[in-house]
């Protein structure tokens, strides 16, 4: 896996294409540890994730991860799905937005890394399997029992983690996993592009956006009123809202600080 940094963006790419980007034991430490770092770095305002070559990510190695698991005991097993989870806990908790550019098979664990990024452009080619089910593992893992209902409904999830079928690209944009499709030879353009304006954008309000987005999926209507009212009061008085008058006024556009 590299992880490069350049003007703002910050670029995930699983790098093992011959192995359809199957994921080992360091890789969800760096991505759990990655995310959870992010936090602390004002170099990066925008995550981007993708994988070379014709896969995304095709989820844990069946022979790195899942045959030295059955040698493990239910201690060393738990530690190990715990981590998993950890990455997604701090993919949603990471204040940068992050874009999923899935430019192929997105499959178990790969799905759901998909799954929890805060949005996904999808090759024309690419497809999603939930298949946890397949290998004879509960359809729910990683949090996607809890995300997946909360975008694409609870039939819908139902349907995917109990059959873990592959779906295509359009069939995961009807159901509203993808948030869009784009032919295979603009995603790459694509995602610079929508990296590009998140990262030259109002880097306090996303983040803000986004943990409220989070914050609010399990609150009554009364605390995440309560919840907004108090974060925009915060930014009312911030550097980017002032900026914005500013340039309102001037007839310009705004010079965003993340402030």
């Amino acid at each position: 896996m590299r992880f490069e940094v350049a003007d703002g963006v910050g670029a995930i790419t699983f790098d093992r294409p011959e192995r359809l980007n199957a994921l080992t034991f360091e890789v969800y430490a760096r991505l759990r540890d990655l995310f959870a770092q992010l936090a602390h770095r004002d170099d990066v305002r925008v995550v981007t994730i993708t994988g070379e070559g014709r896969a995304f990510c095709s989820g844990g190695d069946v022979h790195d991860i899942i045959g030295a698991l059955l040698e493990l005991d239910g201690k060393a097993r738990l530690e190990f799905t715990r981590m998993t989870g950890a990455v997604v806990a701090n993919m949603r908790n990471c204040p940068q937005p992050i874009v999923a550019a899935v430019n192929g098979t997105a499959a178990g664990a790969g799905s759901v890394v998909a799954l929890a990024a805060d949005i996904r452009l999808v090759a024309r080619s690419a497809s999603f399997a939930f298949l946890f089910t397949k290998v004879g593992l509960a359809g729910a893992d990683m949090g996607s029992a809890y995300l997946l209902p909360r975008i694409v409904g609870f039939g819908r999830a139902t349907e995917l983690l109990l059959l873990g079928e592959t779906i295509d690209a359009e069939t995961a944009e009807r159901y509203g996993l993808a948030t869009r499709v784009v032919d295979d030879g603009e995603l790459g353009a694509e995602t610079v592009a929508l990296a590009r304006r998140l990262a030259d954008g109002p880097a306090h309000a996303y983040a803000n956006t986004k943990l409220l987005l989070t914050r609010e999926l399990d609150a009554d209507l009364a605390t995440a009123i309560e919840l907004e009212a108090q974060t925009q009061a915060a930014l009312l008085g911030g550097s980017d809202h002032r900026e914005f008058h500013a340039a309102f006024v001037d007839k310009r556009d705004p010079r965003w600080t993340g402030r």
